[in-house]
């Protein structure tokens, strides 16, 4: 049976408190007075006294209003019927079709036993070269795309929702401008790829609180799918709005803050979506992959220095593309010794040799002569940056790593790159050998 309270002691902001007994920490409530009826989520308790964020906002809502808690959490389905469908922060359909009420589950539990998991072993393909051939995704890893206010991060995770081999993409947007919405929803759509889309979409005109369910529905979604069998990616923008709604609750709560202001368990909240990630046995799998930009392009910035304790590597966006240095995945060895035999030693002759052509850049800058090694360093380089790092390269790995051999036998001797003879004989390109 529901419990009723008609006495709200406390309006601070969003945040309304009541004095009840046998409340449950995220249970969710309802506000019903003259402004009418509203949805609430108990976010505090101390002692008797219950705090709970309304979701709408406290506009309209006074002392005299009826408290009723539903007696359970937030919920929302895992029925295959929500493929195609956008959804916004509350779970309440954004595409203005009807809701979905069928295999209601609990939004933000615990994260998967470790005994349950298995070893990724798995390639994600992207058709990215940058991650395929030197950073490569695997599957259950979770990555975050470091990055910085106006650069494409959202059209690279939406690129990825396209592309990536997967069988069910879950896209949750945390304070996305109206126009990177429409830009995830229409580059979807015409591509045809929504209908093994399903998307939670909060923006920034939407409530703080809202921000927070974002990722907890999408993971509770993921989650019911790799238990059916799919592999899942789970692709979230911005983990940085989702931290500053964590931020705000914070100061609206009065917690004492912690490192630049945000709150002192922001490791912990971070560390509990991320660990969604899985590779389950005898069924499917989730990877996660985000969009966190970073404040004046700082790492040490609390929000990507505890990211990099709970991930297992990270991509760095910049300048429109991602950088090879500081890019890294950790269990890319899991899986690009099963590709092809010159995947690894492809990876890493390009990566030394662009180090090579960084130098020589400064020493041209500096004004210092240039010798036949730094001009085919020059060639070289500009070749990697537009053939292979730019973002626009659309190619299977297996290409991919044709062009790199392509570019290195333009610009070097084979006896130059510094890989293995064998796979020299192999590789080398037979016009250039």
């Amino acid at each position: 049976m529901s419990k009723v309270y008609r006495k709200i002691t406390q309006i601070v902001g969003n945040v309304i408190a009541v004095e009840a007994d046998h409340v449950l920490y995220n249970e969710l409530a309802e506000v019903s007075g003259a402004a009418g009826k509203s949805l609430a989520q108990v976010i505090r308790m101390k002692d008797r006294k219950v705090y709970l964020q309304v979701f709408a906002g406290s506009s309209g809502i006074s002392t005299e209003d009826e408290v009723r808690f539903l007696g359970h959490e937030m919920q929302i389905s895992g029925s295959e019927d929500l493929l195609g469908r956008i959804f916004n922060g509350c779970g309440e359909p954004r595409d203005g079709r009807s809701p979905i009420t069928d295999d209601m589950i609990n939004i933000g539990g615990p994260s998967v036993n470790p005994s349950r998991r298995t070893i990724p072993r798995k390639m994600i393909r992207t058709g990215i070269p940058m991650i395929d051939v030197f950073n490569t995704l695997v599957e259950s890893q979770k990555l975050p795309i470091f990055s910085v206010a106006g650069e494409p991060y959202n059209p690279l995770l939406a690129r990825i929702a396209l592309q990536a081999e997967v069988d069910v993409i879950i896209l949750g947007g945390m304070g996305l401008k109206y126009d990177d919405y429409l830009y995830f929803r229409n580059t979807l759509e015409q591509a045809g790829a929504l209908s093994r889309v399903v998307m939670f979409i909060h923006t920034a005109a939407d409530p703080v609180v809202e921000c927070l369910m974002v990722p907890d529905m999408a993971l509770a979604v993921a989650e019911s799918y790799a238990l059916g069998g799919k592999r899942v990616l789970v692709l979230l923008s911005d983990m940085t709005n989702f931290a500053d709604a964590l931020k705000e609750i914070a100061i609206t709560m009065e917690q004492i803050p912690a490192n630049r202001g945000y709150p002192g368990d922001l490791y912990s909240q971070l560390a509990s979506r991320y660990e969604k990630a899985v590779d389950f046995e005898r069924a499917g799998s989730i990877t996660i992959l985000t969009a966190t930009t970073m404040p004046g392009d700082d790492i040490t910035h609390p929000i990507p220095d505890n990211t990099g304790y709970i991930t297992e590597g990270q991509f760095y966006l910049r300048r429109g593309r991602i950088e090879p240095f500081g890019s890294l995945s950790r269990l890319k060895q899991n899986v690009n010794g099963d590709t092809r035999r010159d995947h690894r030693a492809i990876m890493d002759a390009m990566i030394r040799l662009y180090a090579e052509f960084k130098n020589t850049c400064e020493k041209q800058s500096m004004g210092f002569a240039m010798s036949e090694w730094d001009n085919k360093l020059l060639s070289y380089g500009g070749q990697f940056e537009s053939k292979l790092m730019d973002l626009s390269v659309n190619i299977p790995l297996e290409k991919a790593l044709d062009l790199g051999w392509r570019i290195l036998a333009d610009c070097f001797r084979p006896e130059e790159v510094g890989i293995k003879t064998e796979i020299i004989k192999e590789f080398w390109p037979e016009t250039r050998k």
